[in-house]
């Protein structure tokens, strides 16, 4: 029996095999450790996966019914460049019948599209990873600025630290990852056994 949405072992597998999850020791440029680390796009790099990844994380809209009943009159919306991808295959899986991507620019989230009040069709907002939430309630406050609804929120993965919902709409992800994150080199479990470390970015 083919499975419609694949399980999160099974997401993690393709992350892993696509070289967009690994383990070590990281450090990122705020200067926070971890042993993991998601580089999203790696794996949307290949047609065939990023199809997958897409495809369930539609059928997880779709199984939404206030979600399904307004289809395809909605509009598929990334918070930024990294969620473009997800957004394109959540649009074709849902035949949607908008998209937009939004940006920062002087610390403020934007369209990069000009819209006009009252434009946008109801709303679901998708990203590939939500880290702390931030990006996605930025571009909830949005547009709602512009007059429009948001009715789904989602990304492929979501760190549990992360919120589960933007307002009383809960975000839908294909893996719920418990992050490790350290603040200081001091905290780090792996600084203090020597591993060898890796700076990266974002």
């Amino acid at each position: 029996m083919v499975q419609l949405i694949p399980s999160s072992e099974a997401v993690m597998q393709i992350l892993k095999r696509t070289g967009a999850y690994r383990e070590g020791h990281f450090v990122y440029p705020t200067g926070k450790h971890s042993p993991h680390y998601f580089q999203m796009p790696l794996a949307f790099r290949y047609y065939d996966t990023a199809r997958v990844l897409a495809v369930a994380l539609s059928r997880k809209f779709r199984l939404d019914r206030d979600i399904s009943s307004q289809l395809p009159k909605v509009a598929i919306i990334s918070p930024g460049a990294g969620g473009i991808p997800v957004a394109f295959g959540v649009r074709e899986a849902l035949s949607a019948e908008q998209i937009y991507w939004a940006e920062q620019e002087e610390g403020k989230r934007m369209f990069r599209q000009y819209v006009n009040q009252g434009e946008i069709n109801p709303c679901i907002i998708v990203d590939d990873i939500i880290r702390s939430g931030k990006a996605i309630e930025e571009t909830a406050e949005l547009v709602k600025s512009l007059g429009a609804t948001v009715i789904g929120c989602g990304a492929i993965v979501r760190f549990t630290n992360a919120p589960s919902s933007i307002g009383d709409v809960q975000i839908k992800a294909l893996v719920d990852f418990d992050a490790k994150i350290y603040d200081t080199e001091d905290a780090c479990a792996d600084c203090k056994q020597g591993t060898p470390l890796e700076k990266v970015r974002f």
